[in-house]
């Protein structure tokens, strides 16, 4: 019997955490996982996108997986992306998770070359193979990734039955009633665009998994209570506040991940480093914007939070 509940809630995506040579951190990643613990998030996904995993080695990955699962002792749910650009290193990430007994891997469809449907469900299914008794989530984020999970290759998936659902990472809304209405409530469908977090819940994602829940759970977690208890007027008014700190995030020289890392120091007292080449860094002029991005948020959980 699948056990969904585990997945219903708010679940970060966990950022990397670099020392000053930009190599992993170990306790970096164990104190990010504590952050979360205390925050009361249902789990973090580890790994992924916002884990900057396209830069990121096999051996890197297995560090952070092994220190976050050391760090979390069961209080969290823990999905890890295990996706590579090949399948042999992202069945040993896959076999790797499930030594760490996470809840769930997930995956991306192969980036660069356009894969037939067949050979990317083949790609998924050799992924799971190699985690036999853990769940499987796709990953559908066709703006990056180039390919989009469609509704033919979603049946296929789900012919596996370690497919538990998919992280809905597409910008239509509309995706989400598709995905839930073919899999119905065996299946679980996340939502993935931050700025678009309460339309996913509304339209049907029991879940919600994404990049910038990390530096501002509160209000994550406070619109899914008020979206839960149907005041949707509160709910869009936080979501409102939210977008604009995304926006002003995303108008840094350096990568939204650096702005992030810089407003946690200031806000939480976390170490978190800069980020890995090639993204970019942070630079002089961005500090402004990640002094002004804090105070958005600290002004917003001062407003929203009672």
């Amino acid at each position: 019997m699948r056990d969904l509940e585990k997945y219903k809630g708010i679940i970060p995506a966990f950022y990397a955490c670099y020392d000053k040579d930009g190599n992993v951190n170990p306790n970096g990643v164990q104190a990010l996982t504590r952050y979360f613990v205390e925050k009361g998030v249902k789990g973090v996904y580890v790994n992924g996108s916002s884990g900057e995993c396209i830069y990121q080695s096999v051996e890197d990955k297995k560090i952070i997986l092994e220190n976050v699962m050391e760090a979390a002792e069961g209080r969290l749910t823990v999905i890890a992306h295990v996706a590579c650009n090949n399948t042999a290193d992202s069945m040993e990430l896959a076999r790797h998770a499930q030594s760490q007994h996470v809840d769930a891997i997930a995956a991306i469809p192969p980036i660069y070359f356009h894969l037939p449907e067949y050979a990317i469900a083949e790609y998924w299914n050799d992924i799971s193979s190699a985690a036999p008794d853990t769940d499987f989530v796709i990953y559908n984020i066709p703006q990056l990734a180039g390919v989009a999970l469609t509704m033919s290759l979603f049946a296929k998936m789900r012919e596996n039955p370690r497919v538990i659902g998919v992280k809905n990472s597409s910008m239509p809304v509309q995706d989400i009633q598709m995905f839930k209405q073919a899999a119905g409530d065996s299946y679980i469908i996340f939502n993935g665009p931050d700025e678009q977090f309460i339309s996913g819940r509304v339209i049907g994602a029991q879940g919600a998994i994404g990049g910038t829940y990390g530096v501002m759970p509160e209000l994550f977690l406070k619109m899914d209570e008020y979206v839960k208890s149907g005041d949707l007027d509160t709910a869009r008014e936080i979501q409102y506040a939210v977008n604009e700190i995304i926006y002003k995030m995303c108008s840094a020289h350096g990568n939204m991940y650096g702005v992030i890392k810089a407003i946690l120091k200031i806000n939480e007292g976390l170490e978190l480093g800069s980020v890995r080449k090639p993204l970019a860094a942070l630079i002089k002029e961005d500090e402004t914007i990640v002094t002004e991005a804090a105070e958005m948020i600290q002004n917003a959980k001062a407003k929203f939070l009672n």
